[in-house]
């Protein structure tokens, strides 16, 4: 048996349990392998195989949509779906995304990526389906912290009033709800969702539907019972939903079994479904946040190469300092503590620390009121979840002047693709007035501008990407003043070079490459984003200047241009990534298809210069 173009509800439904654990241990198999080879998200997937396998059996993808939230346990999906040979170049160009994605496969029903999505997404398809009068369900897949995102909750107020065709998969693999609730609630579980009891319930509500006082009397009896016995379901039922499980999330006997009896029930239903993070690799099940998502390990002994934390590692040891000499110092992230660097700083300062969950919205407006009650919270956030606080940025911290230090980690191009590249907060960040936006190009500029925005007393983001130092020769920074560009290398003619952050590195290889060709480059570190150096710009608007920058349109080419808009004399070169989505795949590769290399940016200024000598 093997994955290789597998139909996976057509050719899962005549296999036994047996062979369905036998796919189990090759899709298992198959994505230890790839990610220990390719990177990706590990735990959370080695957790979702037998749930996955299930569901497929049950239901037919083509005609029931499965929407995964946060959409990064789809590998078996992606596996029982044809899409085995292109799995071999897993987040690699020209093979599978890490997530979920329409244009990948139909089987994809929307794109996964941020948490909080499926369930809006799911009610919003099975309205669409009530209305063309078709029962067919929708089912969403929830878990890893998803269900506290705030959307998520805006979907259960929803639901109760809706949700006829809807299957709510609560993925409980204990990182982010309550453990299993015990033999008890099972038990009655299996009763509620039984032939027997449902039969019963039709009957009884449709013979006393003319007594309104029975019926009030009959439902309040129902979830009485429901509520004592299965306290957590009595949460969910009060949102409107029928509350089965739990059920063994690795039991593919006990999860076909629960499935095929909800299956033609009315919904709004939860289904209750207990795993394990990380099953099948030991390393994995013990450290499932280590191995949430990775870059390549050792598939046997999960070892991974040792390397530098880079900006986050910066962050932490600098809180870590600071917090000493000063208590009002507070770390806020969201579900993202060990990510961003803040491990130090929470295992120093417990009281000080707060992990919101994925609620990024939250984590930016509580910020806000700790700055307001008298604290220096930073907020650290990956760029690409920070889009969804913008709002909260400027509504609560920039029209009140609030002093939040907001971190962006990961801003840049990263492998997983369109939904995870940090590359389109700048256009919005740079519009706010009085918002201070900065970008180190090294971890010691890092720390100066901490310190810098630990002074302010205004709202201030501080934005880098993954890793740390990237250039070779540069001078050391200088100290940070408002809005000032420090000039690193500086000639009387030739073309200027404009970077922001760690870019520095790739405007110094071009640089070099330019000069090896007899054209020398002014190298600048713009610093700011907001508010961005005119005086520095006018002052080289005779000459061709280049921005490089890991952002889209709308950052620091923007500016520039805005600036020098009247009044130039010379050209304006742009290296960024452009208007249009950004794919997945290794960044290097994807950095040279779309121009962003040295080897590029040195060839366009070079044929420009020649062109008008």
């Amino acid at each position: 048996m093997d994955l290789k173009g597998f139909a996976g509800h057509s050719r899962l439904c005549r296999m036994s349990v047996r062979e369905l654990e036998e796919v189990a241990a090759l899709c298992r198999k198959r994505i230890i392998d790839k990610v220990s080879s390719n990177g990706g998200h590990l735990a959370s997937n080695l957790g979702c195989v037998e749930l996955t396998i299930a569901l497929h059996k049950v239901f037919d993808p083509a005609r029931t949509p499965i929407i995964f939230d946060v959409g990064h346990q789809c590998y078996t999906h992606k596996l029982l779906t044809g899409r085995d040979e292109s799995f071999e170049k897993l987040r690699e160009k020209g093979g599978c995304s890490g997530f979920p994605h329409p244009a990948e496969s139909p089987l994809d029903p929307a794109v996964g990526g941020h948490a909080g999505n499926a369930l809006s997404v799911a009610l919003g398809i099975g309205a669409a389906r009530e209305l063309e009068n078709d029962p067919e369900k929708v089912i969403a897949v929830v878990g890893d912290g998803a269900l506290g995102n705030g959307i998520s909750f805006e979907a259960l107020n929803s639901a109760g009033r809706g949700g006829k065709n809807l299957i709510l998969i609560l993925n409980d693999n204990k990182m982010s709800i309550s453990p299993a609730v015990g033999a008890v609630s099972g038990q009655l579980s299996k009763l509620i969702s039984g032939r027997f009891y449902n039969r019963s319930r039709r009957f009884f509500r449709h013979f006393i539907l003319f007594s309104p006082r029975l019926f009030r009397l009959f439902r309040r009896l129902d979830d009485w019972l429901k509520a004592v016995l299965l306290p957590p379901g009595a949460i969910f039922q009060s949102f409107g939903f029928r509350f089965f499980g739990p059920v063994d999330g690795h039991s593919l006997p006990e999860l076909i079994t629960m499935l095929e009896r909800v299956k033609d029930l009315e919904g709004p239903l939860m289904l209750h479904v207990v795993t394990k993070k990380g099953k099948g690799a030991a390393y994995a099940e013990n450290a499932p946040v280590t191995y949430h998502g990775v870059g390549k390990f050792e598939p046997e002994s999960g070892r991974m190469s040792a390397s530098s934390g880079g900006f986050s590692e910066t962050l932490g040891r600098w809180m870590c300092r600071k917090g000493e000499k000063d208590d009002r110092l507070i770390g806020v992230s969201a579900a993202m503590i060990p990510g961003v660097g803040m491990t130090p700083f929470a295992e120093k300062f417990p009281g000080r620390c707060f992990d919101v969950g994925i609620a990024e919205e939250h984590a930016a407006v509580f910020s806000a009121g700790m700055a307001i009650g008298g604290k220096r919270p930073v907020c650290a956030l990956y760029a690409t979840f920070a889009q969804r606080a913008l709002d909260c940025i400027y509504h609560d911290t920039v029209l009140g002047k609030v002093p939040v230090i907001f971190v962006f980690d990961r801003a840049g191009a990263v492998p997983d693709g369109p939904t995870h590249h940090g590359i389109y907060d700048l256009g919005f960040l740079r519009s706010l007035p009085g918002l201070t936006v900065m970008m180190p190009r090294s971890s010691a500029e890092l720390e100066m501008m901490l310190e810098f925005a630990y002074g302010l007393e205004a709202p201030c983001v501080i934005r880098y990407p993954r890793g740390g130092d990237c250039e070779k020769a540069l001078p050391a920074p200088e100290k940070v003043q408002m809005g000032k560009a420090q000039i690193l290398r500086e000639f009387p003619e030739g073309p200027v070079l404009w970077a922001l952050g760690a870019e520095c590195g790739t405007a110094e290889a071009a640089a070099d490459i330019l000069k090896s060709e007899g054209i020398n480059c002014t190298l600048i570190n713009a610093r700011f984003a907001a508010p961005f150096d005119s005086e520095t710009a006018l002052r080289f608007s005779n000459r061709l200047q280049a921005v490089i920058e890991d952002h889209a349109s709308g950052g620091l080419g923007s500016a520039l241009c805005e600036c020098c808009a009247s009044g130039s004399q010379g050209r304006i070169l742009t290296f960024n990534w452009g208007g249009a989505p950004v794919g997945h795949g290794n960044v290097a590769a994807l950095r040279r298809e779309h121009g962003l290399d040295p080897e590029n940016i040195a060839r366009r200024i070079m044929e420009h210069c020649k062109a008008n000598q």
